[in-house]
């Protein structure tokens, strides 16, 4: 599995941070109905549960807007990826059909309030991502977003740049039909409480969706990281 570093400037502004990741071999289809039942009924749930002026108070995305604050970056502008899908539920708009790897990985961001990155882990470049804070002038584009100014924004790094912040991640390392080789991560700001259901919800999705196999995961911290079965 790629080794995940958290910077001091990260942990100074958010010491509460828990990061999941996961690791796994997959193989990617088409958009999968089955699983869109699945999603039509999360969406059901949510609109159930509560109203759209509510969305950014549930604790995950309460936690992810308040790093962007600290890191200096208006949340209200770049909204966390949970927070706009959930927007998006609300507001009776439809959700996007992908594929059927980053259709789960939305699910479970919707289902969890957990901004997610997904990334094909082939094309990561070397060994290590360190999670740090985007600066000015970054060069950095978001799928579908084109480029995306990331100064103040939480970023994971590898050896030649940005790739995934909670709000988008890179066209560089994007999921396609062609990814076999996933890497997840589930970026926990409120703290441990309720990471690891989201962890194991989203492995037996992966399991049943796209035939997950070699499943590894690391549980990522101020104080240690540990191995762990979801």
């Amino acid at each position: 599995m790629i080794s995940i570093e958290l910077s001091t400037e990260i942990l100074e502004a958010c010491p509460s941070l828990h990061v999941l990741a996961v690791a796994c071999q997959v193989r990617n289809t088409e958009s999968d109905e089955r699983l869109w039942h699945e999603i039509l009924r999360e969406e059901e749930l949510v609109r159930a549960s509560g109203r759209l002026e509510d969305v950014n108070k549930w604790a995950p995305i309460q936690a992810t807007r308040q790093a962007y604050k600290r890191l200096g970056k208006d949340p209200n502008r770049y909204r966390p990826s949970a927070e706009a899908l959930r927007r998006r539920i609300f507001r009776e708009l439809p959700l996007y059909k992908i594929d059927t790897l980053v259709d789960v990985i939305n699910l479970v961001s919707i289902h969890s309030g957990y901004s997610i990155g997904g990334f094909d882990a082939d094309k990561i470049a070397g060994s290590t991502l360190c999670l740090g804070v985007g600066r000015e002038g970054e060069p950095y584009r978001g799928i579908g977003r084109g480029d995306l100014n990331i100064a103040g924004l939480p970023v994971y790094r590898d050896e030649i740049g940005g790739i995934g912040t909670p709000t988008s991640d890179e066209e560089r390392t994007k999921i396609g039909l062609e990814t076999t080789s996933l890497l997840m991560i589930v970026n926990g700001y409120s703290g441990l409480d309720g990471l690891l259901e989201a962890g194991r919800y989203a492995v037996d999705l992966l399991r049943r969706y796209v035939s997950a196999d070699n499943v590894e995961a690391e549980l990522i911290c101020r104080e240690k990281r540990s191995k762990i079965i979801l």
